[in-house]
């Protein structure tokens, strides 16, 4: 399960080594769904959105060691969709992005009973409530499935509490899930329905050596930029109605922490 760098490339040709087993990394297939998805480059109608949901989990399996493989947008027929997974034959997991709500146009839990087994569906935490895992039949192969929120910060806090420690477990890694650090918030976080909250923060270092964090602005699941703007992810638990200003929370990092700590 180790990650193997330089000096260990180093140590095995010295001990005569031209060939070791290692664990192959994952190949993940992604999929979007939705008839309004529209792909970067093309030109921008009403009613349409562009897809950033494929290229950030894409972004997302490559930097924590998988392959990421985008095969395409599905329309809202579930033939698109089974053609799309079909495509996914060789995967080792295949996530999709939205249809996994309560909506008319939302088919991918509806393939998933046809196809398959639902394993779990929707999670008490905010964002991303409405996601999916559970077992696809493709071609006569058992291929796990990861179904995303269409929002695409719900997509991305989802795929790093279930989809990263999914594809550590499939490298063969024993520490699976990122440690918490505590942190001393700026901005009150507000718990209004009892969920999980993940809020997106910027941490940082005070002259005292103290942690500190504050909210990276507007907190809905559709606003993609509190999450560019964001190294953590602030915690408030699901009894708690609110996190006040000055109160330390459990937050996990998003991104190399040497620059907060140092």
């Amino acid at each position: 399960g180790q990650t193997l760098k330089d000096a260990h490339i180093g140590v095995i040709a010295s001990l005569g080594k031209s060939k070791i087993k290692v664990i192959k990394k994952p190949k993940i297939s992604i999929i979007s769904t939705g008839d309004e998805i529209l792909e970067p480059g093309e030109k921008i109608t009403p009613g349409k959105i562009y897809n950033s949901n494929a290229y950030s989990i894409a972004a997302m399996i490559k930097a924590n060691g998988g392959i990421p493989h985008i095969l395409g947008t599905a329309k809202d027929t579930e033939e698109s969709l089974n053609t799309l997974l079909n495509m996914g034959c060789d995967s080792d997991l295949i996530v999709t992005s939205a249809g996994v709500s309560k909506g008319d146009y939302d088919l991918v839990k509806d393939v998933l009973f046809k196809r398959g087994e639902i394993k779990l569906w929707s999670v008490r935490m905010r964002p991303a409530k409405p996601l999916a895992f559970g077992v696809l039949d493709i071609k006569g192969k058992q291929i796990p499935h990861l179904g995303l929120p269409g929002n695409p910060v719900s997509a991305m806090i989802a795929f790093e509490q279930f989809g990263v420690p999914a594809i550590k477990l499939m490298m063969g890694k024993k520490d699976i899930l990122k440690n918490s650090f505590k942190i001393i918030m700026d901005d009150e976080i507000n718990n209004y329905d009892s969920r999980r909250v993940y809020a997106r923060v910027q941490a940082y270092k005070m002259k005292d050596g103290k942690i500190h964090a504050k909210l990276t602005g507007n907190q809905s699941s559709g606003v993609l930029m509190s999450m560019s703007n964001a190294n953590a992810l602030a915690i408030c638990p699901e009894d708690r109605e609110k996190i006040n200003i000055g109160e330390e929370v459990n937050a996990i990092f998003l991104d190399d922490i040497d620059d907060i700590f140092i």
